[in-house]
């Protein structure tokens, strides 16, 4: 028996500026961007799952998601691809497969959203 959980409890996003990020990755979500900065670097967005804790210590060129880690979900996946395109935020690939996309945060991180 091991003592080791089969569950993924958070995942960490490296970026540059924390409160920059932290009002990024909350208007993204529909969040209010409430909560503490632990240890002037850290932050844990409000997530239902798995959580997402964004992380401006461990940014750096090589610390940048080049392919996602991780997918966003949406139950309309035409309309996640239009919010985006609206907000300005650059997309990294069309809809593909007719259930996924792929974009850039702020730091040039890539990340996915799926249907």
């Amino acid at each position: 028996m091991t003592p080791i959980l089969n569950r993924v409890s958070a995942v960490f996003i490296p970026v540059k500026n924390i409160e920059d990020a932290k009002e990024w990755y909350c208007d993204l979500l529909g969040l209010e961007a409430d909560g503490d900065i632990i240890a002037g670097h850290l932050y844990i967005v409000p997530m239902n799952g798995t959580g997402l804790v964004l992380d401006s210590k461990i940014f750096s060129s090589e610390t940048i998601f080049q392919t996602p880690a991780f997918h966003f979900d949406t139950k309309d996946i035409e309309a996640a691809f239009s919010f985006m395109k609206e907000k300005g935020i650059e997309l990294v690939t069309e809809i593909e497969n007719g259930h996924w996309f792929n974009f850039k945060d702020p730091d040039g991180n890539v990340l996915m959203i799926c249907e």
